[in-house]
Parts: C-alpha cells; structure tokens; sequence
C-alpha cells in the first residue's frame, strides 16, 4: 500500500469539454485512491475532506463551477450530499456503489431530487450496464481501460443520452485519444494546458501591458511610472477611462485623463484590472476558456504569493512569486514562446529561471504551484517540506486564494458589465 502523507491536501482540478469550456471541478483530496480495504477507511477520507472542503471554501469558490465530490455507501444513506444545495454538485461514487442495492435506492433519490451523478473509473461490464440510467456522467480512466472497450462504453453511453468523462489525460497521446474515443470532457494535467485558447497574437509583445503589469507589482509603485506607461498605448487608456466611468463607480463628473482614472481607481484595484484589460478584446469581452486562463493566472499568483509569508531562504520577494503567478499562463494567453514574452521585460533573474526552466528556490515554490492544482501529493509534500512551508495549512491558504480569485473576479466581471452599459 502506498504512504499516505501526514496532511490532508485538497485541490480541484477543471473538468473541461472539447471546446475547452468548464463543466466543473473534481475536488480531489490526499488518500483518495490509496485502495483502502475497508469502507471505514474510506468514509474517513470522504467525510474529511467534506468537511474541509466546507470550512474552508468560501460561498464564491462553492459556486464557482459544479463540485464533482466523491460519497461512500455510508455518507450516501446519511445525506451528507443535502449538505450541498443540487446545482453545486455532482455526486460522485465508485463501482462499489453500483452492487449495493440499498446504495443504489439512495442514488435513485438523490437524482429525483436534482442532483446530478457520476460513476468514476468505470470498466466496461455489461452486468452494471442497467443500472447505468441512473447516472449523468460516467468517468473512465484512461490509464487502466483499453480503447475498444471506452469506445463501445461511449458510444452506449451516448445512446442513453449520459455524458462520458475521461481523467488521467496527463500527456499527448492521451489527449488525443480522448478526442478519438469520443469523450465529452477531460480532465488532467496536459488536458487541462491544452484547452486554454490564445488570446493575442505575438504582436502583441509590442504593448506595454507587461511593463505595466510589472510596474504595478513593485515593492513600492511609483505611480507617476504607471501613468507614463497606460498614457503611451491607446488601447489601455481607453481601457481604463471606460471602467472608471462606468456606472460600477458612478462619478459625478467624468474622468478625462489617465491621472484621473489612476487616482479614483487606486493602485490595490488597478493591479486586479490591468490583466483583464490586456487580454480582453477591443469590445472588453472574455470568451469561456479565456475566462478559465485568467482566473488560474490569479491563482497562482495569489497562492504563490501567500506562501512566500512562510517559504524560508527565498532569493525572490512576494511581488517576484506574485508575477511569477501571473506570467506563467502567458503562452496559453499569447501565440508566443515563454522565453520571448519574457525578453520583452524587466523582472527578476530567479523568476525567469524558474519559469523557463524550474531553477532555484523560485522554481520549486513554481513546481509546488503546479504539482498541487495535478493533486501529485508526494511532490507537494517533498517541495513544501524543502521550502520550510507548514503543511498542514496548506490546504487553508490554497481555499482562502481562491476565494479571494473569485471575489475578485466577481468585481470584475461586475465592474466590466457596468462598463458595457455606460
């Protein structure tokens, strides 16, 4: 049996559909597939990170997608799932469920009163086929399911009108696969990197959004820098003048220069807009899976940065874990290599280290980031435990930044429709 480590972790990982827009989220958590014998065991693992999951998760990170969260017999039959309102969560359940009848009368009553349900790491075996009408959405793990069995599986799936979800989808071929196979979503590692779309076009580099965003980002920001940068590209300073004279702000008198908009919108509130602007269109609009790129730019940014209060012996300050953060989704967001965005400008030599090639302190604070949104929690602990991180509020810092993400993002999307209607 494979080591458990001593924390509970728990991360979500985006369930995307072949348009790369976002079904849900699988909120995965330490222990989960360690193959326990005993139901006790499970239900341990499940109910913890139920209740971790609760506590720690803001109402905004809640409702930020479905929750695909995986109940045991015994959670089932004592209606943890009412704990959550029908349209937050997909109930998840494993093979075992299927040949427990009684299990199967609480899955009936649960789906009549709107939850949605999931069977995860299903194999093809005609005798479970029947009870397969009571679910919406059957995961099939790739790495343990041949192909003529997944494409005969997905093609009844379809004839019965259900969803078929592929996990494991951690490298290329795999991702290819599930496109042959028919799937309709995927979730993993290399599934989820592959579905963002490119925003700009590598003449895009010519902007000064990135000397902005770095100037924003400094220890101390000089705004008279920030002015002098927005001033000298149009479309930033029509960006800017159009949020703050939107009616989110309702001004009495409208702001005529970027000085004006800088002083009203403030240096805390500019920071969080400055992204959206340099990677929304000429109308200021996001589609789906831009949205999904820009909200996990922020994440990362903001849990890099909030675990640099604890990382020890670090040759970079929390604005560098910050920009490390935002930059590293700038290839899914520009139609550029990583090493050329970042010749255009002038941040921290550990930063580019760590993001071009994972160097240094930088690059394994960068690596931490990575290795918990793909759940690896044997890397999670080796790193943390390298950077002198506490482990065991881990998980904490990680839902307090998420909540913070979509608080935030809820203000912008709030601000932007304001804008759209000024």
């Amino acid at each position: 049996m494979a080591k458990i480590a001593r924390t509970n972790y728990i991360a979500r990982q985006p369930i995307k559909d072949l348009q790369g827009n976002t079904l849900g989220y699988e909120i995965r958590y330490t222990g989960e597939n360690y193959g326990y014998n005993e139901e006790t065991g499970q239900d341990f693992m499940a109910a913890e990170t139920i209740y971790n999951f609760l506590t720690q998760a803001g109402d905004k990170t809640l409702k930020g997608g479905l929750n695909f969260m995986t109940f045991t017999t015994n959670l089932l039959m004592k209606n943890t799932p009412k704990l959550f309102a029908p349209e937050d969560l997909v109930i998840e359940v494993s093979e075992s469920v299927i040949i427990h009848p009684l299990a199967m009368r609480f899955l009936e009553r649960y789906h009549q009163e709107g939850y949605s349900i999931a069977i995860k790491d299903f194999q093809f075996a005609p005798r479970y086929i029947s009870n397969l009408r009571h679910f919406d959405y059957v995961m099939v793990d790739l790495h343990h399911a041949e192909d003529d069995s997944v494409k005969r599986l997905t093609e009844m799936i379809h004839s019965m009108g259900k969803k078929c979800i592929v996990t494991g989808v951690d490298d290329e071929d795999l991702y290819q696969k599930a496109f042959i196979l028919g799937a309709d979503a995927m979730s993993g590692r290399y599934a989820a990197e592959q579905m963002f779309t490119a925003v700009h076009s590598a003449s895009y580099l010519q902007s000064n959004f990135f000397r902005l965003l770095v100037a924003i980002t400094k220890d101390e920001p000089e705004v008279n820098e920030i002015e002098e940068i927005i001033s000298m590209d149009a479309t930033l300073t029509y960006s800017l003048l159009r949020i703050v004279n939107s009616a989110y702000f309702a001004l009495r008198n409208r702001a005529t220069n970027v000085h004006q908009a800088v002083t009203i919108l403030g240096l805390g509130q500019l920071r969080q807009w400055i992204y959206l602007m340099g990677c929304s269109n000429e109308k200021g609009e996001l589609d789906e899976s831009q949205e999904e790129m820009l909200k996990l730019s922020f994440t990362r940014a903001s849990f890099a940065s909030e675990l640099m209060r604890f990382a020890k012996n670090m040759p970079i300050n929390r604005n560098d874990a910050y920009l490390m953060g935002m930059f590293s989704t700038l290839p899914f967001l520009i139609a550029a290599p990583l090493e050329d965005i970042l010749a255009e400008v002038a941040i921290s030599e550990h930063v580019k280290a760590a993001l071009l090639s994972h160097e240094g302190r930088g690059g394994m604070l960068y690596d931490l980031l990575l290795a918990y949104e793909r759940a690896d929690w044997t890397a999670i602990n080796r790193l943390g435990e390298e950077l002198g991180l506490p482990m065991e509020r881990l998980p904490e810092i990680y839902f307090q930044c998420l909540d913070e993400v979509n608080h935030i993002w809820q203000q912008l999307m709030d601000t932007g429709a304001s804008a759209g209607e000024a």
